[in-house]
């Protein structure tokens, strides 16, 4: 549910197609914002749409704005965070996270809601049983709790964040939003160095 991850994607896509073969991805979550069923404030419902305009403007990421009216949004990530730890059970844990963006930013649904979660889920063929059974599970919030302490450790403090992690070290790999290239010669250098 992170505004920049949505319009990294495209060249988030890109990059993982151009890695080398020996370099695997893990999705990490970090989690952004904790459960809450309070309705966002105005001006910060305001600021986050800003956020909106400005990728929509500098990265071309298309967002549906009738998520502000139509729906009561609340600051809360974590929901949403379960659901792709749901998912990842099943071996679906990328189907879940463009479904949840797309839900979010195309369709103007609200992935806060567990109602909303559980449609995606249907959406992208999960077993719904277990799926929410998992959604509230005491070991998804554990798994959960772990990585956001993990990236919490890691020092990572903005999403996306990309680190290429060899042996014991985690090293931090900058993100160029527009050219994916640019990534990718970070990348190689590192695998350089460690090699």
């Amino acid at each position: 549910m992170c505004s920049w991850c949505w319009g990294y994607q495209p060249e988030w896509m890109r990059l993982q197609a151009a890695l080398p073969d020996n370099v695997k991805v893990k999705y990490i979550l970090g989690g952004l914002a904790p459960d809450t069923d309070e309705i966002m404030s105005v001006p910060m419902q305001q600021v986050i749409a800003g956020h909106w305009r400005r990728i929509q403007t500098e990265l071309g990421a298309e967002f549906n704005f009738e998520f502000w009216s139509k729906c009561q949004p609340k600051r809360s990530t974590y929901p949403a965070c379960r659901a792709v730890i749901a998912a990842r059970q099943q071996n679906h844990q990328q189907e879940m996270i463009a479904a949840i963006q797309q839900a979010y930013y195309l369709r103007a649904l609200n992935p806060s809601e567990t109602s909303t979660l559980i449609q995606i889920a249907d959406e992208c063929g999960l077993d719904s049983d277990q799926f929410q059974a998992d959604l509230t599970a005491e070991h998804t919030q554990a798994i959960l709790s772990n990585e956001i302490q993990f990236t919490k450790n890691a020092a990572i403090h903005g999403f996306p964040s990309l680190a290429l992690s060899y042996q014991t070290r985690l090293i931090p790999i900058p993100v160029d939003y527009k050219n994916h290239l640019v990534t990718l010669t970070h990348i190689q250098n590192q695998l350089t160095r460690v090699n």
